[in-house]
């Protein structure tokens, strides 16, 4: 397997830039880009398929079985280098303390290039970097990139620490304003909002071309070794036969992994567009409603006949339907948005959710199902919204739920029939406990 890991010491590095100039990179000097994500991230996947022109998959090592990780980096890497980009620092994991990039790049067997932000160091980080490289004899960091470097002196002095180390500096990155991605309160702004994306990419890339040896990065992923998966590993059952998807950029929060095993294990998919006023198909027997920001287009969904009336006719004759965070908020009763107007939503749930006074909801999740009919295995989730329920009426809990310390956090979800929903976004039948 060809592949490697870009990560950094800390959030807010600039990987994510590097990475997208990277991918862009290689794929204009025709070198084919498997992407991956580190972690439950939605919205980095988004611009790294922009920027690949492939799918992008995640790769969760705390909510992800090993065989599973497995199977999806050889899948993945029959299509191209597989580059997978961290999350936060690269020994950061989940609040038990595993999970990290770190474990992820041990597991596949990547090497790792450092994203370093040198913004406001200079002989110091060669202690950083030597520190990184040294702390886990089975995480090979590989390479540094010298990231927001402030001028030709400024690298002369960071290249000279670099220097009494044993660390290769595969290049250098100059300071940029113009190479920085707008952010939200759930991280960046999603790839379809970016109204320069193709533009910021390409001036990412010329950077990288400049700046980095991209030569010597290949051979580097060409340097990885990960084992095969003991066996063959699906992934969550479908939800039916035929699935009905929400997407656009109000339900733009499902995962590829996700959508791709429902598909591998012979479930036909249709997608349909809720903010155009659609609906879903009319023999789907099962809908699913991902996450999103369906706070930011109330007024919008709550206006869409077409999308109410469908959804309706598919709850009255029986199919499966499952909301996941922003898709649990949509089949409540109401939502209230930051400005405090109530919108009406598809009533399917007794559920009432308001933005109006924020509150962040976040971390990992083990959840034990409460409904055997609906979901017959267990799962690993990750929770991560800022809005909260207001009001529940009567109807029978879905889950039960705890957090990565094994913590209960008691039933969560609501469902009635065939219809249930919660904030809890679904990432992996759930293996031994971590």
């Amino acid at each position: 397997m060809s592949g490697l890991m870009i990560a950094a010491p800390a959030s807010g590095s600039g990987k994510t830039v590097v990475t997208l100039g990277l991918m862009r990179a290689l794929r204009r000097g025709g070198v084919a880009v498997a992407p991956g994500k580190a972690g439950p991230d939605y919205i980095d996947p988004a611009f790294h398929a922009a920027a690949s022109g492939a799918s992008c998959f995640n790769f969760d090592p705390w909510a992800m079985r090993p065989d599973f990780l497995r199977s999806q980096a050889e899948r993945c890497s029959m299509k191209g280098t597989l580059i997978i980009e961290a999350m936060m620092g690269l020994f950061d994991g989940a609040a038990d303390g595993s999970g990290s990039a770190a474990d992820l790049a041990a597991l596949l067997s990547l090497p790792v290039v450092l994203v370093v932000d040198c913004a406001r160091t200079s002989q110091s980080v060669a202690a950083l970097v030597t520190g990184f490289a040294r702390f886990r004899p089975d995480v090979r960091v590989a390479g540094v990139i010298l990231n927001r470097v402030g001028s030709d002196r400024h690298e002369t002095m960071l290249r000279a620490a670099m220097s009494q180390t044993e660390m290769g500096v595969l290049g250098c990155l100059r300071s940029d304003p113009s190479l920085a991605l707008p952010e939200r309160h759930l991280g960046l702004v999603q790839a379809g909002e970016h109204g320069a994306l193709e533009a910021f990419i390409e001036h990412a890339a010329d950077a990288v071309e400049k700046g980095i040896d991209l030569d010597t990065l290949i051979q580097l992923a060409g340097q990885s070794a990960a084992a095969s998966p003991s066996s063959a590993v699906t992934g969550l059952l479908p939800l039916g036969q035929r699935i009905a998807v929400a997407r656009d950029i109000a339900f733009a929060f499902s995962y590829p992994h996700l959508i791709g095993s429902w598909r591998a294990q012979g479930a036909e998919l249709s997608f349909f567009s809720p903010l155009a006023d659609e609906a879903p198909h009319a023999d789907a027997d099962a809908v699913y409603l991902p996450g999103g920001y369906p706070e930011l287009h109330a007024g919008t969904l709550a206006a869409a006949a077409d999308f109410h009336a469908g959804m309706l006719a598919a709850a009255e004759r029986g199919a499966t339907i499952y909301g996941e965070c922003g898709g649990y908020m949509v089949l409540g009763e109401g939502l209230i948005d930051a400005n405090g107007a109530r919108h009406g939503m598809l009533g399917l749930l007794p559920l009432v959710t308001s933005y109006a006074a924020r509150k962040r909801h976040l971390g990992y999740r083990r959840l034990t199902s409460l409904a055997p009919d609906l979901f017959a295995d267990n799962f690993t989730a990750h929770e991560f919204h800022y809005s909260s329920v207001v009001s529940e009426g009567s109807a029978d809990r879905l889950f039960a739920a705890e957090d990565a310390l094994g913590e209960p956090l008691g039933s969560v979800g609501l469902r009635r029939g065939s219809i249930a929903g919660s904030y809890m976004h679904l990432i992996d039948i759930a293996g031994e406990r971590r």
